[in-house]
């Protein structure tokens, strides 16, 4: 059994993470603000104290910890991108991560390996859509808002690795999920029968299954041939209409497709429509290659698995 410590093991990806680490045995220990208002409903999981904007943490979780993920970070898509919510956003990601790497330097431990998230957001919009040429681990950030903070993001988190730990650093996509995330939000009209087309639709969306994302975090920190930045979506990236329209099948009911014009969407939600309307194709070769095998490689299989 392995002992892993997780930061922001309360969301939805880190929920699901502990979920599965406990479902095999192993000790997961939770870094939150707030360690007294959670239970534990196994004794395989505890939460320990840590708060990086005031620079404390509880030494003894990082004594114990064999493996750190990473997954602190305010939620991008959750409110309209005001200045506040920007700084947000940046600091939630930059300040963990620079305190995290800190606390490693100055506190012993047997860490074997550390998994950074990062997100899709470091690339740019396709040059060209449909058939673009999919984004690679090696190409250049994207100078927007979330470029840059993929960016520092990323970049917080290199002192671990100059400390000769091991790192690993996840550009995850779209993940679908029942629990939360972009998938709940896709499925609130279609139950009401109505199928949304985003803009023009043809925009590509990098998605990841939720179990794969998991799997792919727990492999890779076992997996010491894996290091650096890799790529975390499905290997099928899917057009917006492509996978409202699937979605609206496997809801297995009637639906009525309905464009949702770019102004409407850019009204509703300012700078962040950018986001929503991005066509963002991603290679996952470098990970496929690397061995892993995903459990859901097509849209249709995942949706299928995660609403039925």
């Amino acid at each position: 059994m392995a002992n892993y410590l997780i930061t922001g093991g309360t969301g939805m990806v880190g929920s699901a993470l502990c979920e599965q680490l406990i479902r095999t045995g192993q000790h997961v220990i939770i870094l939150t603000r707030d360690p007294d208002s959670f239970t534990s409903a196994s004794p395989l999981l505890s939460y320990r104290h840590w708060d990086p904007y005031k620079g404390r943490i509880d030494e003894d979780a990082i004594r114990q910890a064999d493996y750190v993920i990473h997954l602190a970070g305010a939620n991008v898509a959750e409110k309209r991108w005001t200045p506040k919510r920007k700084k947000e956003i940046v600091d939630s990601r930059v300040v963990s991560g620079r305190f995290l790497s800190h606390s490693l330097a100055s506190i012993p431990h047997q860490i074997k390996a550390v998994i950074g998230a990062s997100a899709q957001g470091w690339y740019g919009p396709d040059p060209a859509i449909p058939n673009a040429i999919p984004f690679q681990e090696t190409d250049p950030v994207h100078p927007d808002f979330l470029g840059s903070t993929c960016k520092l993001w990323e970049e917080s988190l290199h002192p671990i690795r100059e400390q000769g730990i091991r790192l690993i650093s996840l550009r995850i996509g779209i993940v679908l999920s029942t629990k939360g995330g972009a998938l709940a939000e896709f499925r609130k009209p279609v139950r009401f029968g109505i199928c949304p087309i985003l803009g023009n639709g043809q925009q590509m969306i990098s998605w990841i299954h939720i179990q794969d994302l998991v799997s792919m975090i727990d492999w890779s920190l076992k997996n010491e041939k894996i290091s650096g930045v890799y790529n975390a979506a499905a290997p099928t990236p899917v057009s917006n209409r492509n996978l409202m329209l699937c979605l609206a099948r496997v809801n297995r009911q009637p639906f009525l497709p309905v464009p949702v014009p770019t102004f409407i969407l850019n009204w509703m939600l300012g700078e962040m429509s950018i986001e929503i309307l991005k066509s963002t194709t991603m290679s996952t070769q470098k990970m496929q290659d690397a061995g892993f095998e995903f459990s859901f490689p097509n849209i249709e299989d995942a949706l299928r698995d995660l609403l039925h």
